[in-house]
């Protein structure tokens, strides 16, 4: 099995990385998950949406794509820092953020397919949501987290 890592970075970037030339081939790009304005006073959660793309060729029949657990080191807490402060935030695999995408420890769930087309680009949805209630200052916060696709 190969392994290909790109980087996310949460409320912004792109990154595209491609596997060696070889039997099987995997490109992987993402798009970030981007939070906009965070109100301290909403009631609500804030949700937003990002993606990861694949495209294989060559004999890719199963893939994996796993989601480090950013620069908190845990996935039940992953956090959006700036100077000091952070906010609390994940990214999950389903529409109604209830499976934290990780890499399968912890209770974390990872994407996976054995019907993986040939040469065709295939749009993974993530899903991220900052929970409300947190009391936080003003400013951008930011966090990076890897993705690997195992092929």
């Amino acid at each position: 099995m190969r392994r290909l890592v790109a980087a996310c970075v949460v409320a912004g970037g792109l990154l595209l990385a491609a596997s060696d030339a070889d039997a099987a081939q995997c490109e992987i790009a993402t798009s970030p998950v981007v939070f906009g304005n965070y109100n301290v006073f909403l009631t609500a959660a804030t949700d937003s949406l990002g993606s990861v793309v694949y495209t294989c060729n060559g004999g890719a029949h199963a893939i994996q794509i796993l989601i480090s657990a950013g620069a908190s080191g845990a996935f039940a807490s992953r956090k959006l820092f700036k100077a000091g402060e952070w906010l609390g935030y994940n990214l999950y695999r389903d529409a109604s953020r209830n499976v934290v995408w990780g890499d399968g420890v912890g209770g974390t769930s990872f994407y996976t397919s054995t019907d993986v087309p040939n040469r065709t680009e295939v749009v993974v949805p993530v899903f991220g949501q900052v929970p409300a209630g947190q009391d936080v200052t003003a400013g951008a916060y930011a966090d990076s987290v890897s993705v690997t696709i195992n092929f």
